[in-house]
């Protein structure tokens, strides 16, 4: 990737590394929030889902807006509400103040997704989209590894509320630099005007031409790839949020791992994933050649939906070594799955002026599920005494995704099957 446009890349993977930093603060300070308001597993569970209560019901506007003002000034609007919101969290009193900023830190958090995908639609040649994705989604896996490291000294040593004071403060920092440096790349003084002509030649791709914008009534109504997507996302979802919410009690409680221990361990298998995301991410694109129009890359998200699915294994290892690595591989798949899923929307989808709704729409299919997760485990933890079961739940999810993304996401989204079958077919017959 040349270096100018390389800097979007990097102001993506911050972004979302802001983004899971503030999601993943409670997790970490679970412990000691507990033990100070008296608050249960089913409690914990509630308030580790709270914040996606706002954020799946509030996606689909943002993306519109996203869709009708564009990503700099949606984005910038929402890291403001939830950095602020994040550092409030250090204010609370108890349960209930703590669910209201949770609620608050969702609903800004909304813009992230759909604001990041059409800066990516607008600023990546086609065939660098899964490169650029990985990168995107590789920072929702930074953010956890970093705060899995300086959460425990911070606590330590500072109380858990200084935790949410400071990635309060790091997402304005972000801010800053967003509004300084990004636009559009046609309006992009810094950008050369030969990396400028590239991007607008190649950034759609062979996907059909643009015509009248579909709307997302007219893209549900139309096939089942859009509705395809969205479950796919959603049996993904769900075991990225089981591990960001309750993999820190987990090590604690089964492992014996102090607060300090507990991130230095947790931040192995997430920066691992980190890596591994953007090989899987770069290979892909590899893979395709430039013919994204077709959806292949559904094959490659089926693969790293089974390869996420080895957390069916968990229950049946004791040692902690094996488990950091089992966890680690399962994050690999959790992680290229999200990252090829938001390339997939990409390739199947005309119209780019509907990437914000489209890529809102997938993005709230995953979160339904995934907001269930944290309540589901507390309820299992509860009744049963063990994580057991939540892992079973989370394979067997993954195993279903895989199905949907190879049954369900045939044609282009829009396009209704005897529309699309034409088009496709010539390509298929080449895989």
């Amino acid at each position: 990737m040349p270096f100018r446009r390389g800097w979007i890349a990097l102001l993506l993977f911050a972004l979302a590394m802001i983004n899971y930093i503030d999601r993943v603060t409670l997790s970490f300070a679970a412990g000691p929030i507990a033990k100070e308001y008296g608050l249960d597993p089913v409690s914990l569970g509630y308030l580790f889902s709270s914040f996606l209560w706002t954020y799946a019901l509030f996606l689909i506007p943002m993306g519109l807006l996203v869709d009708r003002f564009g990503a700099k000034r949606i984005a910038g609007f929402g890291l403001t509400l939830w950095s602020l919101a994040t550092a409030a969290t250090g204010l609370s009193t108890g349960f209930a103040s703590l669910l209201a900023t949770r609620l608050a830190m969702g609903a800004g958090e909304a813009t992230s997704n759909p604001a990041g995908a059409r800066v990516i639609r607008e600023w990546m040649p086609a065939g660098e989209r899964g490169a650029m994705n990985a990168a995107f989604n590789s920072g929702s896996y930074a953010g956890p590894a970093l705060c899995a490291l300086v959460a425990g000294p911070i606590i330590e040593h500072f109380g858990w509320r200084a935790l949410f004071f400071a990635a309060g403060a790091i997402g304005l920092l972000w801010l800053i630099c967003w509004l300084s440096f990004f636009s559009r790349p046609e309006d992009a003084r810094w950008l050369s005007e030969p990396e400028r002509a590239k991007i607008l030649a190649e950034r759609t791709g062979n996907t059909a031409a643009a015509g009248n914008r579909t709307g997302l009534i007219g893209m549900l109504s139309s096939g089942p790839t859009l509705w395809g997507l969205a479950l796919t996302m959603g049996c993904n979802v769900y075991s990225q949020y089981l591990f960001l919410t309750w993999l820190p009690s987990y090590l604690q409680v089964t492992k014996g791992l102090t607060i300090a221990k507990t991130g230095l361990y947790a931040a192995i298998p997430y920066t691992v994933a980190v890596v591994l995301c953007i090989v899987i991410g770069f290979l892909s694109d590899r893979m395709m050649r430039g013919e994204v129009g077709g959806g292949r890359r559904r094959y490659v998200i089926a693969s790293t939906m089974m390869l996420a699915a080895t957390v069916l294994f968990a229950p049946f290892v004791d040692a902690l070594w094996l488990i950091l690595a089992l966890i680690a591989v399962s994050l690999t798949g959790i992680a290229s799955t999200t990252s090829l899923t938001f390339s997939l929307v990409n390739d199947l989808l005309p119209n780019p002026r509907d990437i914000g709704v489209a890529m809102a729409f997938v993005v709230v299919g995953g979160n339904v599920f995934g907001l269930m997760a944290p309540i589901v485990t507390g309820y299992v933890i509860q009744a049963t005494g063990s994580y057991d079961g939540a892992f079973y739940v989370a394979g067997a999810l993954l195993i279903c995704g895989a199905a949907s993304v190879l049954t369900l996401t045939r044609t282009p989204i829009g396009a209704r099957r005897s529309e699309a079958e034409s088009e496709v077919a010539p390509l298929s017959q080449r895989i």
